[in-house]
């Protein structure tokens, strides 16, 4: 049960990270904007920034995923590789 919990909290963090990412690349574009220009184009770029920012978490959260995934799988067939063993004559 503990594994189940471990891994939404993975999964909450990515989410988090994604949106934080996001709004922060937005606020500064916003900041540099009203700091030196008032076209908008700062504000774009840092939305930009946010969701490149955002896609690279989503990207290592799948990647941990996936691992965690495969040494699971390599761990059940292992068991069962080992049950196998010792219930054969």
């Amino acid at each position: 049960m503990q594994h189940h919990w471990k891994s939404a909290g993975c999964y909450c963090t990515v989410g988090l990270e994604l949106a934080l990412s996001v709004l922060f690349g937005l606020l500064v574009g916003r900041w540099l904007d009203k700091k030196w220009t008032d076209n908008g184009w700062l504000t774009i770029l840092g939305f930009g920034f946010g969701l490149a920012a955002g896609a690279r978490a989503i990207y290592r959260g799948m990647q941990q995923a996936n691992k965690q995934a495969d040494d699971e799988a390599r761990k059940e067939a292992q068991q069962k590789q080992k049950y196998l063993d010792e219930t054969r004559p």
